[in-house]
């Protein structure tokens, strides 16, 4: 056998038993007599020790290990004198008096530590070495849990698990497509899924009232920390359900997973719209950890000389409790505002000191009673300092939004461990795009408009539409999108007018998506349903703001494999069976 237990599981109750170990050697330490060897395996390490009094051979042939050598090592448990309380494993200490070298190891590009020295890129060329380290090894055995308990909270529910196409068609809306051009068809082309939306939408139309799947989809889109161009998401559809139903559902399942996988209770979920949002956080995923919510404060400081205010569309506030910035600190923040990434002209404050007193930017257009008035409004106290922007009013709620933010980082009111959910609903049904003079969807073509504001949509003028609210929700944890969903269209009729406020011909329309609206004329029930990116659940859970650690082969971002070397280009005769030629421009082919 190569090993009778692993690296991790031996205790003071097995001394004197012998056993047989196997996994990498981590370090080794040549003190003499003795020679030690940490050997490691996804489980754990364990020390070896070999001994120049009892076998000379054995343990001149352990000093020759390298680090990361695959070793098989027999030996009796002992008691260590020397007990490492850091490490599970650390009272006991393997006696080996025989090994077997499995397989020997270059010298690593970077040492297989917690604390590395290989940067990104490098260990991502050698991802197999880099899973071997604890952070990344222990974020894929939590996904994995994570995983199993998904799937145990659905069943319990009774969902039903159903795997549908990856070879689907290209559609127009959302993210672009991967494609895959066809063989047998030549000259067409598959698409990878952006999401098994219609699809679990016909589950829906063929009674499979509760659907879900752990599935991957695959997006051509720009790549950040929270983007990989394959991810994978909890994908559900329920049937017969209203939307209370959904949040219900899911706001059970999150909890479910808070509680088995990190022992967290979490409380209440909040609930608001879209609009207040956008109102009182200046987005559409807020961060609640902390307050700061903003005011507007157009009515108090408008018309009294200063342009700035004078001349904004919005002037909004935010009050930060018990903090008195220097006048550097507060020029820092401004210069930091005025970066190209916020954008902001500047930025307007007052202080209310702790003696009564204020100072302010803006002491030659205001008088102290005027400032101290905002007061209650701001709900300031004494010792608060009140941040003010001004400007367009979705530019400038998007600056204050990065500033709350900011002050949230530099004050220490994002404790990792504190996790605060909430629901925002009643999203816009259709966005207006000024420029091409059209609707696109908000969420995408499927969802339903408020069931009070269908007779609208179905006869509503430009103003009217614009205004339209869907029966929309994301679940937001800690200002990160954990999910959305909706209710769906189920209609025809309603189906072919979103597709016409969307700007597609009936011949469009049919072609694309005549499948889908066809099974809605067999009896379609009513249905919803939400879909959780399951990399970024997994990351939020552990405080990290990166899914990529959660992935086990990941893409750059650049969308490359930089480990295989993906994508790369195909032969002439693969080619050649596809019926592609491919283009040459500017001498690149």
């Amino acid at each position: 056998m190569y090993r009778t237990h692993n690296c991790g599981e031996l205790r003071l109750k097995d001394v004197g038993k012998q056993v047989s170990l196997s996994g990498w050697v981590q370090s080794g330490r040549d003190l003499g007599g003795l020679t030690f060897i940490d050997l490691r395996d996804r489980y754990g390490i364990t020390q070896l020790v070999f001994s120049m009094d009892d076998n000379v051979d054995l343990c001149e042939r352990a000093r020759k290990l390298g680090r990361e050598f695959v070793i098989a090592a027999k030996g009796v448990v002992n008691e260590r004198s020397n007990k490492n309380m850091n490490r599970e494993t650390g009272d006991i200490e393997l006696m080996v008096d025989e090994f077997e070298i499995l397989n020997p190891s270059k010298v690593p590009p970077f040492t297989i530590e917690d604390d590395t020295d290989g940067g990104d890129e490098l260990r991502m060329k050698y991802r197999y070495l880099d899973i071997r380290r604890n952070p990344v090894k222990n974020n894929l055995i939590f996904r994995s849990k994570c995983s199993l308990e998904v799937r145990k909270y659905l069943d319990e529910q009774g969902f039903i698990e159903i795997e549908t196409p990856f070879l689907i068609k290209s559609t127009p809306e959302g993210a672009r497509d991967f494609v895959v051009p066809s063989r047998l068809n030549q000259g067409t082309f598959y698409a990878l899924p952006q999401s098994p939306q219609t699809f679990k939408q016909l589950l829906m139309v063929s009674g499979m009232d509760k659907y879900y799947q752990i599935v991957k989809c695959f997006r051509d889109e720009d790549l950040r920390a929270d983007r990989q161009p394959e991810f994978t998401q909890i994908d559900c559809e329920m049937a017969f359900i209203h939307r209370d139903d959904v949040l219900d559902n899911f706001e059970g399942l999150t909890r479910h997973l808070f509680k088995s996988l990190l022992y967290v209770n979490l409380d209440e979920f909040p609930r608001i719209s879209y609009d207040d949002a956008l109102k009182y956080y200046g987005s559409d995923k807020p961060d609640i950890r902390f307050d700061m919510k903003f005011t507007e404060l157009s009515e108090l400081a408008k018309g009294k000389g200063f342009s700035i205010f004078d001349e904004a569309e919005l002037i909004v506030g935010i009050c930060v409790k018990n903090v008195n910035l220097s006048n550097k600190e507060l020029k820092e923040l401004t210069e930091w505002l005025r970066r190209p990434q916020i954008g902001a002209q500047g930025m307007v404050y007052i202080s209310y000191n702790e003696d009564g007193t204020l100072k302010s930017s803006i002491g030659k257009y205001f008088t102290e009673e005027e400032l101290n008035g905002w007061k209650s409004v701001l709900n300031a106290e004494q010792r608060d300092l009140v941040l003010i922007l001004s400007g367009e009013k979705e530019r400038t709620r998007k600056q204050m939004s990065e500033l709350r933010l900011e002050m949230a980082r530099r004050l220490g009111l994002m404790k990792d461990g504190d996790f605060k959910p909430l629901w925002v609903i009643d999203f816009p049904l259709l966005e207006w795009d000024e420029e091409e003079k059209r609707f696109f969807a908000m969420h995408h073509p499927f969802t339903s408009p408020k069931r009070d504001e269908i007779e609208k949509m179905m006869s509503g003028d430009l103003e009217t539409l614009k205004n339209l609210k869907a029966d929309a929700y994301d679940l937001v944890i800690n200002g990160n999108e954990i999910g959305g969903g909706s209710i769906r269209i189920h209609d025809r009729e309603l189906q072919e007018k979103n597709f016409n406020l969307l700007g597609f011909t009936p011949e469009e329309a049919e072609k694309q998506f005549g499948f889908l609206m066809g099974a809605f004329e067999y009896g379609a029930p009513p249905h919803g349903g939400i879909a959780f990116g399951f990399d970024r659940l997994c990351a939020v859970m552990n405080n990290q703001t990166t899914i990529r650690d959660y992935i086990a082969f990941p893409k750059n971002n650049q969308g490359k494999d930089i480990m295989i070397d993906a994508p790369d280009t195909i032969d002439d005769k693969q080619l050649d069976e596809l019926g592609l030629i491919l283009k040459t421009v500017n001498n690149y082919q």
